[in-house]
């Protein structure tokens, strides 16, 4: 994975600092904490119980059920994307193809707030009680209560790499701003 240099995009005083290696890494670790209880959710809409009993699997069988799970999966995925963009040049300029705003400069605080608060609601979320774990679904076997907590625990991570990744977001566009070093 090459690095992408910040620095043409505008004078060197005020574009921020390249991103740390571990903040990049956290970044890209984002998509992958979401994967495996997104991949579940996939199996389960195409068909496969996926732990369920035969009665306990028969009410995600609906038009509805299914396409709210593939739908879940999905944007769980593109939001957990949108933490690389906190590393990545498009965090910084919008890219030229979106229209209306592309090629402006991102404002910090327009990725931060929402990213912080992001990170908050989804530690609160998962990092709380592991109600996966905890509360064993009575529709699921035992090995499917064990396959779903495994397959949903990585999420425990989600919002804490959040947290990290826009904690450096933050700290290298305010020492690019001239306020001096953050610590």
């Amino acid at each position: 994975m090459g690095h992408v240099s910040l620095r043409p995009l505008s004078s060197p005083t005020t574009s921020p600092a390249a991103p740390p290696r571990w903040a990049v890494r956290a970044a890209h670790l984002t998509t992958l904490v979401v994967l495996p209880s997104g991949l579940w959710r996939i199996a389960v809409v195409l068909g496969y119980p996926a732990g369920y009993t035969e009665a306990g699997f028969e009410p995600f069988q609906t038009f509805g059920s299914k396409a709210w799970m593939l739908t879940l999966s999905v944007l769980c995925e593109l939001v957990a994307f949108l933490t690389v963009g906190l590393v990545r040049p498009w965090g910084e300029v919008v890219p030229r193809w979106i229209p209306l705003v592309g090629g402006r400069r991102v404002r910090p605080m327009a990725a931060v707030v929402p990213a912080a608060l992001g990170a908050a609601a989804l530690t609160a979320l998962w990092a709380g009680v592991p109600w996966w774990w905890t509360y064993p679904h009575e529709n699921m076997t035992p090995t499917g209560n064990l396959v779903v907590g495994i397959l949903y625990q990585p999420l425990v991570l989600w919002g804490p790499l959040t947290a990290a990744v826009t904690i450096s977001y933050y700290r290298r566009h305010r020492t690019a701003q001239g306020r001096g070093p953050t610590g």
